[in-house]
């Protein structure tokens, strides 16, 4: 079982661990970067990528279905905040925090930046729906670890939320 994120006719399949490394991998770069009310929308969905939390092979989203903006240089702010943060990741920032090595990460985020490269946002009213809200975008930081989380639907970062080792 895997997820898929997909935009313009490009899917990145991933398998459960990689989504997981994908998605920590760019939360770190986002958490780090967000400053506009779109920024933390767009982490907060990230947010909702948490396996740990949403259940395995269950997550995922399309970049058709976010709301980018309502004008055109709102979309074009909102598109290149989500390439700053790949470009940001790419770099490796923050993955010594991650206490593993993301050995295929880069190649996620490559194949990620590619399609909302390519992709071409739109003022279309009806998309959107499965993107998070102003009233539920990431509003708070783990104090522990500096990482935007999803309260009020759980308490935490993806890095408190990981299973302990049994």
């Amino acid at each position: 079982m895997g997820n898929v994120f997909r935009g313009d006719g490009q899917n990145l399949d991933l398998s459960n661990g990689g989504t997981e490394v994908f998605v920590e991998v760019l939360m770190l770069a986002v958490s780090d970067l967000a400053e506009d009310e779109w920024d933390y929308r767009f982490a907060a969905l990230l947010t909702l990528q948490d396996q740990n939390v949403m259940g395995r092979g269950a997550v995922g989203f399309d970049l058709g279905d976010i709301a980018w903006g309502a004008s055109p240089a709102e979309r074009a702010r909102s598109k290149q905040f989500v390439l700053r943060a790949v470009e940001l990741a790419l770099s490796g920032h923050r993955w010594g925090e991650l206490g593993y090595d993301p050995p295929f990460a880069r190649d996620y985020l490559r194949q990620f930046k590619s399609m909302v490269e390519t992709f071409e946002p739109t003022d279309d009213r009806r998309r959107g729906q499965g993107f998070p809200s102003p009233e539920e975008r990431a509003r708070a930081s783990c104090v522990q670890h500096r990482i935007l989380n999803a309260l009020p639907h759980w308490e935490g970062c993806f890095l408190c939320n990981r299973p302990t080792p049994a």
